[in-house]
């Protein structure tokens, strides 16, 4: 972990279309802290397979290319960008292709145990105050020891509306199927729908985004 004795981790953790990538990003300018958003990992190991003709359903081959797994992220929440072996990806990784897989590369063992390494030397690298990181197991596995850990939630509603105003060339349909397709992958692999002991639950389905932030921020400076 950081080497800064005062330095501050912010874990949340929480289902598809929650909010977590936006809401952690937004309560880390407000804080003045780094953030990291760790399915980009997952997404950029999903991409850099499909490139390479990997079997994303052969659990052995995708571990076979993790020593060939090139990945950068910028964690200034000003200036996000995702790199996969050397070429910036950002957009690359939302692609419906990499959705389609990703779920196959996130639940292997052996994966989720290179990236929680991977997240936490990225971690330690932080030059800020703290870090925001989120993502699905984050306040269990990656930052247990997290000063404050949340699990941001809403209705699966409310969380299909969200989704269909991401990505408007959907239908509300498909984006339900996403979702629940998603949910119900990941959740084989980590509880991502209820709060372990020591953790918050903020439920954003009442809540606009700047007040879901507000709420998010000033739970982590009651925790500082």
């Amino acid at each position: 972990m950081n080497k800064n004795p005062s330095f501050v981790v912010v874990a949340v953790d929480g289902p598809a279309g929650s909010g977590k990538s936006s809401v952690s990003k937004a309560t880390a300018r407000e804080l003045g802290f780094d953030y990291l958003d760790t399915g980009a990992a997952y997404r950029g190991l999903a991409l850099h397979c499909l490139d390479r003709g990997v079997d994303t359903l052969g659990p052995s081959n995708v571990i076979d290319t993790l020593p060939r797994f090139e990945y950068s992220i910028g964690i200034d929440p000003d200036n996000y960008f995702v790199k996969v072996d050397g070429e910036l990806v950002t957009n690359d990784i939302r692609e419906p292709r990499i959705t389609g897989v990703v779920s196959n590369i996130a639940r292997i063992a052996e994966v989720r145990e290179y990236m929680v390494e991977l997240f936490r030397s990225i971690m330690a690298g932080s030059e800020k105050p703290g870090i925001v990181v989120e993502g699905r197991d984050i306040t269990t596995v990656v930052a247990p020891d997290a000063q404050a850990r949340i699990l941001l939630t809403a209705s699966e509603e409310a969380r299909m509306g969200r989704r269909a105003a991401e990505l408007s060339g959907e239908s509300s349909a498909t984006t339900a199927q996403q979702l629940s397709y998603r949910d119900a992958q990941d959740s084989k692999v980590v509880d991502f729908m209820n709060a372990a002991e020591g953790v918050i639950t903020i439920d954003s389905t009442n809540l606009d985004f700047d007040q879901t932030v507000t709420a998010v921020a000033s739970f982590v400076r009651s925790s500082m």
